[in-house]
């Protein structure tokens, strides 16, 4: 079924359906977004073969996906309470640690395996993904200190490995990635002191107020907007959409993101663009070629494993091991990283798959760690005191 049209978009859209189904099992905790690879696995290079992930409109319309799957990403980081600032500190220190292990751990491995990678494997191990790890949290009803310091850490890892990962992923090139990044990083900034003045004067809460009425949905639109124009300016300066999409959700977070617009953003995101990215990425992915290479396979189980115990250094520094293995949850960086690896055609054929791979472990790791602060709640030091109080996380 080769060539873009509206049977391709029924095809997908329909094969998206498997990361709900998927999702839907009690117990296991498995985020969507696997099903939605493992159903792009069956259509695309590794299965039948019967969508192209090389078709420039399904490639811009897996674009789109991807800028707003870190657009919403971005505005999943906490960044605007007062009490998660006082937890900076040692959620710093943990990050730090976690980091330098990771480094010890990419080094190892990019010489183990010959790939001459250890710079991004080091970033892979050392990130979180507070889309992960966050919604686990809040469903178990977990808070207090350490679960703040937790959250903080997850937060400090997710923003930073992101905004490393385009300057790791092609080291020749980290020097103009760098200058792009910082120009993307002002344009960002500029847009947060105007979106911050606009809001103090009140004009955000009329264009509010006169959109609901209307029902125009003039925010989505002004949001989509910016995020286009964001994204066009990272492909011209050869930054990551990612970046974009990244830079602009931290924005709106900074600001504050309206109910309304969230309601928005979810629907348009996980309604259509998030499924058909995540569908399109497995399509483009050849996952034969870790049968070919079957060290790819060692790659992937040992990145998930190394990512795990990068993390766990934290129970070093006083970190209740469940809540550390909460903060191994791997998605966005090592998504992107695949996605940026196979578009730029930067790593080896196979090594794609076995970033995937290596998050799946933390997924699988993370769910156990759900599943263990949830029944064994002694296990988890201080976060034993605060499952039993079954409320928000601050």
């Amino acid at each position: 079924m080769h060539g873009f049209g509206f049977h391709t978009l029924a095809l997908l859209t329909a094969v998206g359906f498997a990361g709900p189904l998927l999702a839907s099992i009690p117990r296991l905790r498995i985020p969507a977004i696997i099903g939605e690879l493992a159903a792009g696995l069956v259509i695309g290079k590794t299965g039948f073969d019967v969508v192209d992930a090389s078709d420039p409109t399904f490639r811009l319309f897996a674009n789109i996906g991807f800028g707003l799957v870190m657009f919403v990403v971005g505005t999943h980081v906490p960044v605007r309470g007062g009490q998660l600032r006082s937890a900076i500190p040692l959620a710093l220190a943990r990050a730090a640690a976690g980091g330098a292990a990771a480094v010890a751990l990419g080094i190892g491995l990019a010489t183990a395996f010959g790939t001459g990678h250890p710079a991004l494997y080091a970033v892979l191990m050392a990130s979180s993904s507070a889309a992960v790890a966050l919604p686990v949290i809040d469903s178990l009803g977990l808070r207090g200190p350490t679960v703040l310091s937790v959250t903080a850490q997850i937060a400090i890892a997710d923003t930073a490995c992101i905004v490393l990962l385009p300057l790791v992923i092609d080291i020749r090139r980290a020097p103009a990635t760098a200058l792009g990044a910082l120009a993307l990083t002002g344009c960002a900034t500029v847009l947060f002191v105007l979106l911050r003045a606009v809001d103090r004067r009140g004009w955000r809460q009329r264009l509010h107020d006169y959109s609901k009425k209307q029902r125009f949905a003039l925010e989505l639109r002004y949001n989509l907007l910016l995020l286009f124009a964001l994204s066009a300016f990272a492909v011209a300066t050869h930054v990551s959409i990612m970046l974009a999409g990244f830079a602009l959700g931290l924005v709106i977070a900074m600001v504050g993101e309206p109910r309304r617009l969230a309601r928005q953003l979810f629907g348009v995101t996980e309604g259509f663009f998030s499924p058909l990215f995540f569908v399109w990425l497995g399509a483009s992915l050849q996952v034969r070629d870790l049968g070919s290479h079957p060290k790819f396979i060692l790659l992937g189980l040992a990145l998930g494993v190394g990512a795990v115990l990068a993390h766990c250094v934290g129970r070093l520094l006083g970190q209740p091991l469940p809540l550390a293995l909460l903060a191994a949850a791997q998605l966005g960086v090592p998504v992107a990283a695949a996605t940026i690896g196979t578009e730029e055609h930067l790593l080896a054929a196979g090594e794609p798959s076995a970033l995937l791979l290596g998050a799946l472990l933390t997924i699988g790791a993370t769910s156990i760690a759900g599943v263990w602060a949830a029944h064994r709640p002694a296990a988890g030091g201080d976060a034993a005191a605060e499952a039993k109080d079954a409320g928000t996380p601050v």
